[in-house]
């Protein structure tokens, strides 16, 4: 009962720093983290130990599957070599740069263990950016680079870091040539994982026919990759991120809407509750992490953490920026590179906030590893910092410097317009196509004024027509009132007790997905604070 009641205490908490985050406008990974902290520093809380193994099997498989089953594979593919040079590139680079730092300070420090310390914290958690990429529109590729940079570098990082605690707990060192092979060994194992899990999953899901079945099935999905890789010794990141991607690009002839539906509803769900406990966690573990170096000098502690955080920091510019310059100079790079101009290098570099990786893979140190609360020490000074300093600032930095894209003419994105206007010329098409067959003719003439009227709308709106955005908003406006008057004479009817509480769910789900549906294609114009008073006004009213 512990555990239960400590568990619902930190996702009560959790929702009441989501408040204070959306008030303060910050980063929610940043709240959370600080939260965290200032619960650890209560006397009477007890310590909440996060055991390492549980980190990374319990949290991080949904995690990364979730942002690969969204990952746009054309995107992710076009931009493969640019996703590369910084979740292979980059991470390795600032792990040897970390390590040499790390050196400089502690020179009897065994080279295997200054690697296994820049192994931990090279990795960019993109959770704690996507909040922030969600809330602005900045260009695409970007986007994308920073997304598939997510997936693939906590593998590179972690094969790295396996290799290096295996030659520190043997009091030995890592030869490049076998080091490296090592390296490949372990990742394509890991892909060949998760292309066989894909695949059967695929297969069941095929054979269920049931949303609830086939949700539970695509997060069993998750840790069987995972769990499937770690125990034959491959990545089981990669394993997580291979299986994810397969069967994303499936999703859309795989599963019904139904299944669509109900899946985005509870990933959405796991996803902020995982997310949400992760990085509370992370700042709860600040007792534990400094009782254990207690023994240390505060100047030499502040020293070496400010000298690691800042080299995390500095790496990432020294990889990105050299990358801009060499795409300059060679035409044939430019056309793979995802910068344009230094400006977006510079947001590039910036959103690079360490996270749940790092933490968990510096409390899976073994005992054995000389200086290891050092290190995990150090590790969390990393996290700490880059979320504060970077998480806090990059949207200001985005906006200082210009890179967030004016919002689409007509307050709708030019490929949606146009993707909306292909459905619905062919939907209308289907429709006129069965005008004159003998049995459906005379319902699809019924059915033709509307179609007509939905095709024409979509047309005026791909194409910029001048009166196409009061349109859209006279037409949002007359069937969003549309569906409150039948909402609240189809709540007055049951509430008269002449409707069964299961119809009137059946009923209000059919207006609440039409609600939805509206909102999505003619826009929604409330502002968070009109959401809020919507909210409000809807809790006055009370249940009866």
């Amino acid at each position: 009962m512990d555990l239960v009641d400590t568990l619902l205490v930190l996702i009560a908490a959790c929702i009441g720093f989501a408040l204070l985050s959306r008030r303060l406008g910050l980063p929610y990974a940043v709240i959370l983290v600080i939260g965290g902290m200032l619960l650890a520093l209560v006397p009477q809380l007890p310590t909440v130990r996060l055991d390492p193994d549980l980190a990374l099997a319990l949290f991080l498989p949904p995690l990364l599957q979730a942002s690969a089953w969204r990952t746009d594979w054309r995107s992710f593919r076009s931009n493969l070599r640019s996703i590369l040079a910084l979740a292979l590139g980059a991470v390795l680079f600032t792990a040897f740069c970390v390590a040499l730092v790390a050196r400089q300070f502690l020179p009897d420090l065994p080279w295997s263990v200054a690697i296994a310390l820049g192994a931990i914290v090279a990795p960019p958690d993109a959770v704690a950016a996507e909040a922030v990429l969600q809330r602005l529109r900045l260009p695409r590729r970007i986007v994308t680079v920073l997304q598939g940079e997510s997936l693939v570098n906590d593998a590179s990082s972690l094969v790295l870091y396996r290799l290096a605690v295996a030659a520190a707990v043997a009091q030995g060192s890592i030869a490049p040539l076998d080091g490296g092979l090592a390296f490949l060994a372990l990742g394509a194992g890991g892909i060949a994982t998760g292309w066989v899990v894909g695949r059967l999953t695929m297969m069941a899901l095929r054979r269920l026919g049931d949303p609830m079945l086939e949700v539970t099935t695509s997060f069993l999905a998750a840790y069987a990759a995972y769990l499937a890789a770690e125990s034959i010794g491959v990545s089981g990141v990669l394993a997580v991120v291979t299986a994810g991607l397969h069967m994303g690009q499936a999703q859309h002839a795989l599963l019904t809407s139904r299944s669509r539906l109900s899946a985005q509803a509870v990933w959405g769900f796991v996803e902020f509750v995982l997310t949400s406990l992760i990085f509370i966690l992370i700042g709860l573990q600040l007792r534990q992490v400094l009782s254990n170096i207690a023994d240390r000098g505060i100047g030499q502690l502040l020293a070496l953490g400010g000298a690691v955080a800042a080299t995390v920091v500095l790496s990432r510019f020294l990889w990105i920026f050299p990358t801009l310059w060499l795409g300059r100079l060679a035409p044939a790079l430019a056309r793979h590179a995802p910068l344009s101009s230094w400006r977006q290098a510079t947001i590039l570099s910036w959103a690079g906030m360490r996270g749940v990786v790092s933490l968990a893979a510096a409390l899976a140190l073994p005992f054995e590893v000389p200086e290891r609360d050092l290190l995990v020490f150090l590790a969390f000074v990393a996290i700490l910092a880059t979320l504060v300093l970077q998480g806090t600032t990059l949207e200001w930095l985005i906006r200082r410097l210009g890179v967030e894209e004016p919002a689409p003419e007509g307050g709708i994105d030019p490929d949606e317009a146009e993707g909306r206007r292909l459905m619905a010329t062919a939907a209308l098409e289907e429709i006129e196509g069965r005008v004159e067959d003998p049995l459906e003719g005379a319902i699809a003439r019924e059915m033709l004024p509307e179609f007509q009227d939905r095709a024409e709308h979509l047309h005026r709106v791909a194409t910029h027509d001048a009166a196409a955005t009061a349109e859209r908003a006279a037409r949002r406006s007359l069937r969003l009132a549309a569906l409150e008057a039948a909402r609240t004479k189809l709540i007055a009817h049951a509430r008269a007790g002449n409707l069964h509480a299961d119809i009137l769910q059946k009923l209000e789900r059919e207006l609440d997905l039409e609600e939805l549906r509206v909102r999505a294609v003619l826009g929604d114009p409330r502002s968070p604070a009109e959401r809020a008073a919507d909210a409000a006004r809807r809790a006055a009213q009370g249940p009866g």
